[in-house]
């Protein structure tokens, strides 16, 4: 098929999705078609809607958004590769309201959670086993922004640790920056960095990041106005200069308009960022050298609310869920302009928010 990924994988994967709904569900994955097996709920939690796995893929962990005014929950899960299902292995505080996000250093030590409402992160050590062991940090950005209806305070939307593990970035909502803290994997404590943050432009809403592959570049998504800004990183400071600005949306962009996620494709030629209420995917080509981004494709999607996006294993396909319409689907990505093409099949699962890919056994 010309232009398009010809070498998709064909080993098998296991497929988690993280839900707004009672637990954890499960498909199994061969890249060669693509097909998806499902398995059902394989791991029971109350809005897992965060996933995410230590680096060995020996255990996963969930954000539990719980709702109301209580703190939520993170779960810790043992990985059956076999068969999918997911063995408890506990549960704890997240220290904070509405986690929505969480992330494990390489060396399976820290776990690093995104309280959205309480806009703090909390740091946990993990266990030997891969259990979620006793809570050793909680840090918090202060002030609010110009919005009067979502930005009266801080909200940390994601945690993402640098490439060396040294640094946590936390896209903020409220503030309107990045904050930048130092790690300590050893105590597994968390310290403001210096510089403290990327301060982003009043009312733009910073939600989630991703990283070019040699860390040069940084992309930002903004869910209140529904923009990529593109900044730089200087290897001797550590700061980051803003070189570019583009909207992920055709037209004026409104705040009504609710950017999702935004991915970097492994081979650092095209850059992702799912756009909710549109219902569209935008695809950019990436300058390697320059860091910039050119718009290609506003590929449609069949619903209206793509949120969580991930590339399968091999790069060749991206994975799209529709939080409202109950089902994901597979895009194909053109190796040469990154385009996408659907092939018109959907797979149900309740509200799915995320996406993660363990080989299967």
């Amino acid at each position: 098929m010309s232009g398009m990924s010809s070498r998709p994988s064909s080993s098998p994967y296991i497929l988690y999705v993280g839900t707004y709904e009672a637990g954890i569900y499960a498909f199994r994955y061969n890249g060669s078609g693509p097909s998806f097996e499902a398995l059902g709920m394989v791991g029971e939690l109350t809005n897992p809607s965060w996933v995410t796995t230590d680096r060995q893929h020996r255990c996963l962990y969930a954000a539990s958004e719980i709702e109301g005014d209580e703190d939520g929950r993170v779960g810790a899960f043992q990985i059956d590769a076999k068969t999918g299902r997911l063995e408890p292995l506990n549960t704890v505080s997240s220290a904070g309201m509405a986690p929505c996000h969480l992330a494990v250093d390489k060396s399976s030590r820290f776990l690093a959670v995104a309280n959205y409402t309480s806009g703090s992160v909390a740091g946990f050590r993990l266990e030997r086993d891969g259990s979620i062991g006793v809570q050793t940090a909680l840090v918090a950005a202060k002030g609010s922004s110009v919005n009067p209806e979502r930005q009266t305070g801080p909200h940390a939307h994601q945690v993402v640790f640098s490439s060396d593990d040294r640094l946590i970035y936390v896209p903020d909502l409220g503030t309107d920056q990045v904050l930048i803290y130092d790690v300590a994997i050893d105590d597994c404590k968390l310290t403001a960095h210096d510089p403290p943050s990327i301060v982003e432009t009043p009312g733009m809403g910073p939600r989630h990041i991703a990283f070019s592959p040699d860390t040069r570049f940084l992309y930002l998504l903004t869910e209140l106005k529904s923009y990529v800004t593109v900044y730089e990183r200087d290897e001797k400071t550590g700061s980051f200069r803003r070189i570019q600005e583009i909207s992920s949306l055709p037209g004026e962009p409104s705040n009504r308009d609710g950017a999702a996620e935004i991915l970097v494709h492994p081979g650092g030629k095209f850059v992702y960022a799912s756009n909710r209420g549109p219902g569209t995917i935008a695809v950019y080509r990436r300058d390697a050298r320059e860091g910039t981004l050119q718009l290609v494709q506003m590929a449609k999607v069949k619903g209206t609310y793509p949120r969580g996006v991930a590339f399968d294993p091999s790069g060749s396909f991206l994975v799209v869920g529709d939080q409202k319409e109950n089902y994901f689907s597979a895009f194909q990505i053109n190796a040469e302009s990154g385009e996408l093409r659907e092939n018109g099949e959907t797979h149900q699962v309740p509200s799915p928010v995320s996406f993660v890919f363990v080989p299967a056994q």
